[in-house]
């Protein structure tokens, strides 16, 4: 896979990221959506799996992208267990263990690529993702 399919497919995930990141918001019957945003939680996952696979075979070749969006992957799984979603943990208990196996998934990925290449100084300069820079500038 070339380097313009990587990143591609790095914009697909956020713009899926962000769909969900805003049906969370409109707060959605959960009869209707949960199935369906946990199906697009795995699918994500999956993708991200793949794309961790590529960089890494790829000697880490936009591994700050991904980094950037494992954060943004984590952070959406954060918001979709609080009790503030419309599919909160404590409303819907059956979830929490495919939400804590996503979340595991997504932390041993993001160490795995951080010591192989950001350790290991293949980054040229450490990087603020933009979800970083965002979440620092909307604090205010």
């Amino acid at each position: 896979m070339n380097n313009i399919v990587i990143e591609d497919t790095i914009f697909i995930v956020g713009m899926r990221m962000r769909m969900l990141r805003d049906t969370l918001r409109l707060n959605p019957p959960p009869d209707l959506f949960l199935e369906k945003c946990l199906d697009d939680l795995c699918f994500i996952n999956h993708i991200l799996v793949s794309l961790s696979q590529m960089i890494t075979e790829n000697s880490g070749g936009f591994v700050d992208y991904l980094l950037d969006t494992e954060w943004q992957f984590s952070q959406l799984l954060i918001e979709f267990s609080v009790d503030s979603s419309p599919f909160s943990i404590r409303a819907f208990p059956d979830t929490r263990e495919k939400i804590a196996s996503l979340r595991t998934e997504s932390d041993t990925r993001r160490k795995t690529l951080e010591e192989s290449f950001v350790l290991a100084g293949d980054l040229a300069e450490p990087v603020v993702s933009s979800a970083e820079l965002s979440g620092l500038l909307g604090s205010r």
